[in-house]
C-alpha cells in the first residue's frame, strides 16, 4: 500500500479573492490576464499589478483539462551531465515507457525535452518556450532546490525520486530506505559476513539505499569497511570499472549489493571473468528489478520497483495537480525478489 506523504499545495490566492481585491468580476480577471482589449488598460494594468504583487498566475492549464482538451506534458531527465546514466539505465527507459503510455491512453502527448531545470527555476520561462502545459521529471540529480523553486513559482510539476528534508514538490518513488535495508538484510540472511556496496550515493535515492545498508550492517555490528564501499566514476563503462576496482583491491568480500540492476549485471560479467562463482562466492542482489533481471545468468534476486504502477501515479497526479487539486507524495511497494544470485 502507498504511504502518503504531505502534500503540495497550488496557490492560496484564488481568482474570487483577486477579482473582490481589484473590485471587478472574474470574468474580467481572467481577460485582464489574458491581456485581452475587452478590458481598458487601466484596469488591465490594476488587476496585472495586483496578480504580479501576490504572485498569482492565471490556471490555463486548468482550463484546458476541463474542457478535456489535449495537453503536452513535458518530460524531463535534469542535468544531462551528471545524469547521463539514466538515460541509458533499463530501469528509466521502461519508466519513460510507462509514462508515455498512460499519457497516450488519456489522449495527452509527450514532450521528451533537454529543458534546464534551472533556466526554468531562475524564471526563464521554460513551460512556454517549448509549449508544454506541464512538467514530470525523471529523477532529481542535484536539482532539488531548483525543483523547489519550480513549485514555488506554481508550475504543474511531479518529480521521480525520494522524498527529501523541506521538500515543497510532489514525488512518486520506491522506499529506497527500505530497499538498501532489505538487500543487506538477504545478505546477512545468506551467510554473508562481509558485505560490499557499488552505485552512486551522491543522489538522493542512491543515499537512501546506501544508507539502508549501513544501518542494518550497523544492527549487526559489522563495521563499515570504506574498502568494500565502491561509488561510481564518470567513465563510460562505470559499473564495470567499479567492479574491477573492488576485485583488485584485495579485500576479501562474500556478499555484493548493487544499487541498480544495471551494476548488478556489470558487477556479475566481471565477477565470472575473474573466476569468482556468484552466487558459490560471491552473493549479489541488485535494484528496480528491471525486465532483463529474470533472465540474466543468474537471474538476479532485486530490490522490486513498479515502473508501470509509477508511471501511471506520475501522470495521474500532474493531471490533477494541473487541474487545480491538492496532490501528496507517495511511495510505490517495495519488496526483494528473491533468484538465483543470491541463493546458494
Amino acid at each position: 500500500m502507498a504511504i502518503a506523504e504531505p502534500g503540495v499545495k497550488k496557490s492560496a490566492l484564488k481568482m474570487t479573492d483577486l477579482a473582490r481585491m481589484a473590485g471587478v468580476s472574474k470574468s474580467t480577471v481572467s481577460r485582464a490576464l489574458q491581456n485581452s482589449e475587452l478590458v481598458n488598460l487601466e484596469t488591465r494594468e490594476k488587476i496585472q499589478a495586483l496578480a504580479k504583487e501576490h504572485n498569482y498566475r492565471l490556471n490555463t492549464q486548468a482550463r484546458n483539462f476541463r474542457l478535456k482538451e489535449s495537453l503536452t506534458i513535458g518530460v524531463v531527465i535534469p542535468s544531462a551531465e551528471s545524469a547521463s546514466w539514466q538515460i541509458t539505465d533499463p530501469f528509466f527507459l521502461e519508466l519513460l515507457g510507462a509514462i508515455s503510455f498512460n499519457l497516450i491512453e488519456q489522449g495527452h502527448e509527450m514532450l521528451f525535452s533537454g529543458l534546464s531545470l534551472h533556466a526554468v527555476a531562475s524564471g526563464d520561462d521554460g513551460l512556454r518556450r517549448i509549449n508544454c502545459d506541464g512538467l514530470i521529471v525523471v529523477g532529481q540529480a542535484d536539482c532539488h532546490e531548483d525543483l523547489n523553486r519550480i513549485a514555488d513559482g506554481h508550475t504543474p510539476m511531479v518529480a521521480w525520486g525520494a522524498k527529501l528534508p523541506d521538500q515543497r514538490y510532489c514525488t512518486v518513488g520506491g522506499d529506497n530506505r527500505r530497499g538498501g535495508e532489505l538487500a543487506t538484510q538477504h545478505l546477512l540472511a545468506r551467510g554473508c559476513k562481509r558485505i560490499a556496496i557499488i552505485g552512486d550515493w551522491g543522489t538522493p535515492e542512491g543515499l537512501l539505499r546506501y544508507e539502508g545498508y549501513r544501518s542494518v550492517l550497523a544492527e549487526a555490528n559489522i563495521a563499515p569497511e570504506p574498502a568494500l564501499e565502491i561509488i561510481l566514476d564518470s567513465a563510460r563503462d562505470s559499473h564495470r570499472q567499479a567492479a574491477l576496482r573492488l576485485l583488485s583491491s584485495g579485500h576479501e568480500f562474500d556478499g555484493l549489493f548493487c544499487l541498480s540492476d544495471a551494476i548488478a549485471m556489470a558487477a556479475i560479467n566481471a565477477l565470472n571473468e575473474h573466476g569468482v562463482a556468484v552466487p558459490g562466492d560471491v552473493a549479489v542482489v541488485g535494484y528496480d528489478d528491471i525486465s532483463l533481471a529474470r533472465y540474466y545468468t543468474p537471474s538476479i534476486t532485486t530490490v522490486y520497483q513498479d515502473r508501470e504502477l509509477g508511471g501511471r501515479w506520475l501522470v495521474e497526479k500532474l493531471l490533477k495537480m494541473i487541474d487545480g487539486d491538492l496532490v501528496e507524495s507517495a511511495y510505490l511497494p517495495t519488496d526483494i525478489v528473491l533468484r538465483n544470485s543470491s541463493l546458494r
